[in-house]
Order: C-alpha cells, then sequence, then structure tokens
C-alpha cells in the first residue's frame, strides 16, 4: 500500500505503525531503537499502540528519532 513516510510517498507492505519503524530501522537483530517518535495523520502514537495502531492507503507517517547535542 502506498504510504506517505517522513514526507516521501512511499510502497510498504506494513500495515502496522510498528511495521513501518522496523522497516526504517532494521539493523538486521529486529530490535527497534530507543528514542523514537511516531505521528500518523498529525497524531502522536504512543509506542505501546504501534502494534495496534493500523495504517490505510495514504496515510502520512513521520517518523522521528531524538537527537542529542548542545
Amino acid at each position: 500500500m502506498e504510504l506517505i513516510i517522513n514526507g516521501q510517498a512511499r510502497d510498504s507492505e506494513a500495515t502496522t505503525v510498528d511495521g513501518v519503524v522496523r522497516d526504517l530501522t532494521d539493523a538486521g537483530d529486529g530490535a527497534v531503537p530507543g528514542g523514537i517518535a511516531v505521528a500518523v495523520n498529525d497524531e502522536v502514537v504512543r509506542r505501546t499502540a504501534w502494534t495496534d495502531t493500523e495504517l490505510s492507503a495514504g496515510d502520512r507517517v513521520d517518523v522521528l528519532t531524538a537527537v542529542q547535542g548542545g
């Protein structure tokens, strides 16, 4: 299905927020790193809801990572 991920149209087989995050952050070990926030259609999705949050074609998914600096 086509999703808008971080402002770019992409075809994705993921049907949940968790699936999209795993596709974007896969380091080969299956673990999802910390410091990630996700919004779907401008609504923040709590990490505890990622596996239950279903996506539909055309949804806007923003995946943000925390960056420390000074």
